[in-house]
């Protein structure tokens, strides 16, 4: 199937798109209603607006260093995994969604990074738990709001991952535990994002990595992972046939491809994609 990421309700709409994802709220902040004829999508620990009001919802490293965007690496700002007000408020969000349409996708999901959170919750939080290692307890953290959050989905649950299919990088970054997510996930869905694709070699090779990572068989004539994966293909003003190479790359490994943020030039790409496959059609005479 393909897809569309969209943050424009009339997008989801028809056209050459198997299913639309909408941003109910997304990294800034900003929230809309949710849709009935799309899956709703919501950014969890990503909240530019929050955090900006309220600085006791970011984490903080060791140093009390705290997760924003006008520090390096981080592209925006983050709210503590373990903040109980609003967790809830999330869950509240979440519940939102899935009245309106079943499937709903969890995005921005986890710790900012290495050495997140250390606030004075997470450690008091820490030292109460059964847990003696401290990224053990981070994974049961996330792991436990997924498995919260799933509950209140009556439908497909999807959930995004980082881009990095390395054994034991998405636990030690964000508390990711694939293993232990995969019970309540019903698809992954992994952004490959890039402004050319004019080389796609790279793409294939996260791509292939996480077939593998999620327990697909390297010959792809096999059995797929238990927990399907999705890719994640950025739109904005990739050239066409780049756009349709790439969707080529990955579509070999993944379940779904998904377009994002520009509607039209993914249309526009699966279009030529369609024609350029007719075209390699060979009809044998009976």
């Amino acid at each position: 199937m393909y897809g569309v990421v969209t943050r424009n309700a009339k997008e989801v709409e028809g056209g050459e798109f198997d299913v639309g994802f909408y941003e109910v709220k997304d990294v800034t902040g900003r929230a809309s209603a949710p849709l009935p004829n799309a899956v709703n999508m919501v950014s969890c620990f990503g909240d530019n607006a929050a955090a900006s009001e309220n600085p006791e919802l970011v984490p903080v490293d060791d140093r009390g260093e705290p997760a924003t965007r006008d520090r390096e690496y981080f592209d925006w700002a983050y709210v503590c995994p373990t903040h109980p007000e609003y967790r809830e408020g999330l869950f509240e969000i979440i519940e939102d969604c899935a009245a309106e349409n079943g499937d709903v996708r969890l995005d921005d999901v986890g710790f900012p990074r290495e050495g997140f959170c250390r606030c004075d919750r997470c450690e008091r939080l820490f030292a109460e738990s059964d847990h003696d290692d401290w990224s053990d307890w981070r994974a049961a953290v996330i792991t436990d709001f997924v498995a919260e959050a799933s509950d209140r989905i009556p439908g497909r649950t999807f959930l995004t991952l980082y881009p990095d299919p390395y054994p034991g990088h998405l636990r030690e970054r964000a508390g990711l535990d694939v293993d232990a997510l995969a019970e309540h996930v019903d698809e992954f869905v992994v952004p490959l994002y890039d402004t050319e694709y004019a080389t796609t070699y790279w793409v294939e090779t996260i791509a292939r990595g996480f077939r593998s990572r999620l327990g697909g068989d390297y010959d792809l004539h096999g059995a797929p992972p238990e927990t399907p994966f999705s890719v994640e293909l950025y739109a904005v003003n990739v050239d066409v046939d780049d756009l349709v190479h790439a969707t080529e790359v990955v579509e070999t490994y993944a379940k779904d491809v998904l377009f994002g943020y520009d509607a039209s030039n993914a249309a526009a790409a699966l279009r030529r994609k369609d024609a350029d496959d007719r075209e390699g059609e060979v009809h044998r005479p009976e």
